[in-house]
């Protein structure tokens, strides 16, 4: 029995020996081993890291005088859930929300119920005065939870007319995010929503930053400097648009408030001077991320998010007969001094087809049909002459149906019907009313006033069609050196002979020197040529109206001359017709005037 209780304890010593040993070893493996992992592991757990929004980029206009979009510093609110004693919660969000002036909803709604027992600052609300950041101070002891802090936030300096091509910054949605996350977006981030914001938002963020504080178990800071490490964000680049601010101006007033679309470009380099669509918006009702606003905005039946230059499409009407002119000059189908008989109306296909001037222009030859606009002529040579498969090609030479790659989002390509789209789409064929029709720019076709001002520029560039864009430069931040200078970029060289086009030339300054644009455009401040053109949409008494035009006409060097177009909606009152607004424009530009003194000389 003795020796049966001696056994026992030695094998329980052994077994003592045994677990020691088993300890030692996995004390050592911690320590001296793997000590460096735990280490980090454990300064891990005990450290959080908070992200430092980067400033967004500065944007000016092209002499890089004018700021038309800066960052102010605002205040901004936030809840720290887990600081808020139990059963204070809805006390606390009615107190703040009466003194933010939002609703208790609007609050609870950025608490996510899996953040309510955390140390994290959730913002509640954004670019609040300073008034009530007081009075929050005031009754700080009776908030628990609540702080706030300085944050940067987009001012659009220049609005109006300007908001289409800024456009507007968000908070990046959950379908963005999953789009971009692999560019280094992360939930809570400010991204471009339209506009130059949303085209260059890589080159305006900039580089966000970072600040590690050291943690209890709770997740609660702990205090001192020691105790926190930061990485300072980098600004995002300041871009420099190709924008006139100026001239912008005098554009949108000689638009508005007319519902229509204008773009001011230069032919040689594909520059934008300027750009207006009217309606236009302000792009600051956005900070706040109210969505109420941008419903109102949805809503509206003028439609001012559109960007009308790049979002709408029209039926170019006779602007479009400078296609087919350059089509009888390029193929001769047709002799440009051979005449036709216009009576003021034609019968075919058991209906009249009617020129704008009803009693007539009599015999008309292609110069004197231009100039005079006449319908008849067009629609007897394009049926007869030059037929459809001829003018589709001469349209598609001159960009119609294409996206013209303008460094802004979501343009449209307008439309170029053809035979197979007509029996694809309504299973009918193709008969000569529709080639009558489409060769006085009715009928299925539509194009964006941006194209336009892409046609009139082929033909002042012998066949070129330069890239149209709105950034001209990207410079540092910190010392405004210029990275990158955006250079004229061609994306399209017609085989059309230059002398055509030269023809072309002199028969649109035949327009405005001797034809149905001589009022307000024969000017003498600057020689233009360009074609007018008014779409019928229906209406007995409403037309969209259109004038392209460039200028100088007689100018020999290509960088003083700069192409207009402008259309006036059917839905617009129509104070000035688009030939106006075009007048005022050149006016107020080769002139050096504002809206005011051009309209004025005008003897508007």
């Amino acid at each position: 029995m003795h020796e049966d209780q001696s056994t026992r304890i030695d094998v329980f010593k052994i077994f003592l020996i045994a677990i020691f040993v088993v300890y030692a070893i996995r004390l050592f493996s911690m320590q001296i081993i793997y000590g460096d992992v735990h280490s980090g592991q454990a300064r891990s757990i005990s450290r959080r890291t908070y992200p430092i929004p980067a400033q967004r980029g500065e944007i000016y206009d092209r002499n890089f005088t004018q700021p038309l979009v800066i960052n102010r510093d605002t205040f901004t609110v936030s809840l720290t859930p887990a600081e808020v004693p139990r059963g204070r919660m809805d006390e606390l969000i009615d107190n703040v929300s009466f003194i933010i002036g939002i609703t208790a909803d609007e609050i609870k709604a950025k608490l996510p119920s899996q953040y309510l027992q955390l140390y994290q600052p959730l913002e509640i609300a954004s670019n609040v005065p300073f008034q009530v950041i007081a009075s929050l101070a005031e009754r700080k002891n009776t908030l628990p939870g609540i702080s706030w802090h300085i944050k940067s936030v987009r001012n659009y300096v220049e609005v109006e007319s300007l908001s289409h091509i800024l456009g507007y910054v968000g908070n990046i949605t959950r379908d963005e995010l999953t789009m971009l996350y692999n560019l280094g977006y992360q939930q809570g981030d400010v991204i471009g929503k339209t506009g130059i914001e949303r085209q260059y938002d890589q080159l305006l963020r900039g580089e966000q930053g970072w600040e590690t504080r050291t943690v209890d178990v709770r997740g609660r800071r702990i205090a001192g400097q020691q105790n926190v490490v930061r990485a300072p964000p980098e600004m995002g680049r300041n871009l420099v648009l190709t924008i006139d601010a100026n001239l912008q101006k005098l554009v949108e007033k000689a638009i508005g408030p007319q519902i229509g679309a204008a773009v001011v470009m230069k032919p040689s380099t594909g520059e934008i001077l300027a750009m207006v669509s009217y309606p236009w918006y302000d792009p600051n009702i956005f900070i706040d991320g109210s969505s109420a606003d941008f419903h109102m905005l949805r809503d509206d039946p003028a439609k001012p998010l559109i960007n009308r230059t790049i979002q709408s499409s029209y039926p170019p009407a006779s602007t479009f007969k400078t296609v087919l002119t350059t089509a009888i000059l390029a193929d001769n189908v047709f002799s440009p001094d051979q005449t036709i008989l216009c009576r003021g109306v034609v019968n075919y296909g058991n209906r009249n087809w009617h020129c704008h001037l009803r009693s007539g222009h009599g015999r008309l030859n292609l110069r004197s049909a231009l100039g005079q606009s006449c319908n008849i002529y067009y629609m007897t040579v394009g049926r007869d002459n030059v037929h459809i498969d001829r003018i589709v090609r001469y349209a598609a030479d001159y960009g119609y149906g294409k996206l013209t790659g303008i460094d802004l989002p979501e343009e449209i390509a307008g439309f170029l019907p053809t035979p197979q789209w007509k029996e694809r789409r309504f299973h009918e064929r193709w008969v000569l009313g529709d080639t009558m029709n489409i060769s006085i720019g009715q009928g299925y076709m539509l194009v964006t006033p941006l194209q336009m001002c892409n046609m009139i520029s082929m033909a002042v560039n012998n066949g070129k069609i330069y890239k149209p864009h709105v950034l001209k430069e990207v410079r540092d931040p910190a010392t405004n050196a210029i990275e990158r200078v955006v250079t004229p970029e061609l994306i399209h060289q017609s085989t059309i002979s230059p002398s055509v086009f030269e023809s072309v030339r002199n028969d649109l300054r035949g327009v405005v020197s001797q034809g149905t644009a001589q009022y307000p455009l024969n000017m003498r401040t600057v020689q233009i040529a360009g074609k007018s053109g008014t779409a019928e949409i229906g209406l007995a008494d409403r037309w969209h109206s259109w004038f392209t035009a460039y200028g100088p006409f007689n100018s020999t060097n290509p960088d003083e001359q700069i192409v207009v177009t402008v259309i006036i909606e059917a839905s617009s009152s129509q104070v000035f017709r688009a030939s106006a607004s075009t007048a005022i424009i050149f006016q107020g530009y080769f002139a050096n005037q504002d809206y005011e003194a051009a309209a004025r000389s005008l003897g508007f």
